[in-house]
């Protein structure tokens, strides 16, 4: 079966590349531009893995994480940024409430190998 992918990010250029990676590497995707509609879609189906972006319109990130959190706790969920940060507040603010942390910068290789480590590792 294949495992299930929520990608949340309001700019629809980045949820078409990451639907079409994802999809092309076997995942079933779910891509949403806002939270109401990433609270809709886990509650129909509770994904595998959540792909957040920090910054959606009319709606606060972390309290997007936090809802999100919320609904299904033992998801993963990384958050693919263009904010950047500095270290220190990744390690004591973000990775409390994230399981990842990537920027947009990064290569799609580098998504897909964290998407496939956290998409294979037992749940809590």
């Amino acid at each position: 079966m294949k495992k299930h992918i929520l990608v949340v990010d309001d700019e629809e250029s980045i949820r078409e590349l990451l639907s079409i990676y994802l999809v092309g590497a076997s995942y079933s995707v779910t891509a949403v531009a806002s939270l109401d509609a990433a609270l809709d879609a886990v509650r129909q189906e509770p994904p595998d893995l959540i792909i957040s972006d920090l910054q959606l319109e009319g709606a606060d990130g972390l309290q997007t994480i936090a809802r999100l959190r919320n609904a299904v706790p033992d998801t993963p969920v990384i958050l693919l940024t263009g904010v950047l940060f500095d270290p220190k507040a990744v390690n004591e603010v973000l990775m409390s409430k994230v399981t990842c942390y990537l920027p947009k910068t990064c290569s799609l290789a580098q998504i897909m190998d964290t998407v496939r480590r956290l998409t294979q590792a037992p749940r809590a």
